[in-house]
């Protein structure tokens, strides 16, 4: 085994390769979602040209890509938000300020993105950007039991309590992700009523920053409670990044080894403790309140799915530290380094491809299979387009203008 270059002009390399290889599973799981646009009806489907195909990979995004990549990506906001922290305290510089008002710019990035595909979370992080500033003082092991606390379900079973205690009404159980957050193949057909206004990006707009933003939030803060495991993974991004342990990884191959059959063996006996619970016909509607089983199977879905995000990334993290293979990781690192720039580009082209103003006459046909070949082709040109275009510019072009906006001064550009 190999060592990788880890650390190169004060960045840590694997750190970008990750967060690269962390929007090959959103942009994979996107593209099976259609980006959140239903076009039901609108045209008469096709029959699948390759239906045990399908069903294979509609079983990968399931169960080894949905919630799991982006799981990552929102643990390594939380590191960055450590990082930044603690390289303008080395020059005695508290960055708390200008972190609260690179925050604001942050959201209204995301309001933009959200203007094409309504499930864009840059403006959530933003929120729960701000909120790490208020955490940032607390003790290590203050922030542990925090996000401990938060991954066991803490929110929804208050949630859960009060309702019990202040609004009795009949228990029902709820789904685990809402309409949009499904893969498209197992979605309602009542959802072909979402949009009844003639095609158009205004429209669509409109739809998003309206009725998309609320379905969003509901999303994230309802009993699925995406929003809330969201933020405990900023808190455990920002734990192990206090404790350093991305600047000396290479150092510790039998660590990482451990680590990745520890995450790995948690998730398998999670899961299937999950699966020995009822399972239950579930939806997700505002105004009912979960069974107290439903709950726990939520609890145990979002440890199962943390776990194997933690698992993802512990093998990552070995591979990328061997030689050969890490070598060809390495090249995720460019993506990963443009990570802004290329998750609003994901969002902009989904919603251009899968809108009927747009390709979704064409695309919307498509099955898994298809729809899967099209993600990686698009994921690869990202990797080639953020290769190029950081030959020649010091950052990616959002990250650009998010930094220079942050600074209120234009930043140096071109190499």
């Amino acid at each position: 085994m190999g060592q990788n270059q880890t650390v190169k002009d004060n960045r840590i390399t694997v750190i970008d390769a990750l967060r690269g290889f962390a929007l090959l599973g959103v942009v994979l799981v996107h593209m099976q979602q259609h980006y959140s646009i239903f076009n039901f009806g609108a045209f008469t489907p096709t029959e699948p040209a390759f239906p045990v195909l399908d069903e294979w990979i509609g079983w990968l995004t399931r169960n080894v890509l949905m919630g799991r990549f982006i799981n990552i990506f929102a643990f390594l906001f939380g590191m960055s938000f450590f990082i930044q922290m603690d390289r303008a305290a080395r020059k005695g510089v508290d960055f708390r300020r200008r972190f609260i008002w690179r925050m604001v710019i942050l959201f209204l990035i995301g309001v933009v993105g959200s203007a094409f595909y309504s499930g864009d979370i840059l403006s959530f992080y933003a929120l729960f950007g701000l909120v790490l500033v208020l955490l940032y003082p607390l003790k290590t092991r203050v922030l542990v039991v925090v996000a401990s606390l938060i991954l066991i379900g803490a929110p929804r079973w208050i949630s859960f309590g009060y309702d019990k205690i202040a609004a009795p009404r009949e228990t029902t159980v709820v789904a685990n992700a809402p309409e949009t957050e499904r893969v498209r193949a197992e979605r309602p057909r009542q959802m072909a009523d979402v949009a009844q206004e003639t095609p158009s990006l205004a429209n669509t707009i409109k739809s998003n920053l309206t009725d998309g933003r609320m379905r969003t939030l509901n999303y994230q803060f309802n009993w699925g409670g995406r929003g809330y495991l969201t933020f405990a993974l900023f808190i455990l991004g920002l734990v192990v990044g206090r404790i350093r342990f991305f600047e000396t990884v290479h150092l510790h191959t039998r660590r990482n080894i451990s680590l990745f059959v520890l995450f790995a063996a948690g998730a398998w006996i999670i899961g299937r403790m999950n699966g020995l619970l009822p399972q239950e016909h579930t939806s997700f509607m505002q105004g009912i309140t979960p069974s107290a089983t439903a709950l726990f199977r939520m609890t145990l879905n979002d440890v199962n799915m943390v776990l194997f995000s933690a698992a993802i990334t512990m093998g990552f993290v070995i591979l990328y530290h061997m030689k050969g293979i890490g070598k060809c990781l390495n090249l995720l690192t460019p993506y990963g380094r443009m990570g802004l720039t290329n998750y609003e580009a994901q969002g902009i082209i989904g919603s251009i491809i899968f809108s009927l103003w747009g390709f979704g006459s064409i695309f919307g046909r498509w099955h898994a299979t298809e729809l899967f070949c099209l993600g990686i082709a698009f994921y690869i040109v990202q990797v080639v387009f953020s290769r190029i275009w950081l030959t020649y510019f010091k950052y990616g072009p959002l990250e650009w203008f998010w930094r220079s906006a942050t600074y209120l001064k234009w930043q140096p550009f071109r190499k």
